[in-house]
């Protein structure tokens, strides 16, 4: 099952489980809209994978597949993902 991670990994803004911002990679690594596209350039920091917008679990399904209380905030380095990734 998808975690659903409560904020962005590198900014921390809120991104709950409702949120059209919410963008993920393929570990779940989860990130806002502008960190993903903008700051790391559709790269994952982590990985090196790509983003996609992170699906919405529907409210019905909440009780029973509750979403990630977990704040993962690990700031990243911007330049040294710029130089790995020759940006």
């Amino acid at each position: 099952m998808l975690e659903i991670r409560p904020t962005c990994e590198h900014c921390n803004k809120s991104l709950p489980f409702y949120s059209k911002e919410a963008m993920i990679c393929t570990f779940e690594c989860t990130y806002c809209a502008t960190c993903a596209k903008e700051v790391f350039k559709n790269i994952c920091p982590n990985c090196g994978g790509d983003f996609t917008p992170r699906p919405i679990r529907p409210e019905y399904l909440l009780p029973k597949y509750p979403v990630s209380t977990t704040v993962v905030h690990k700031p990243k380095d911007i330049e040294a993902h710029y130089k790995k990734h020759h940006l």
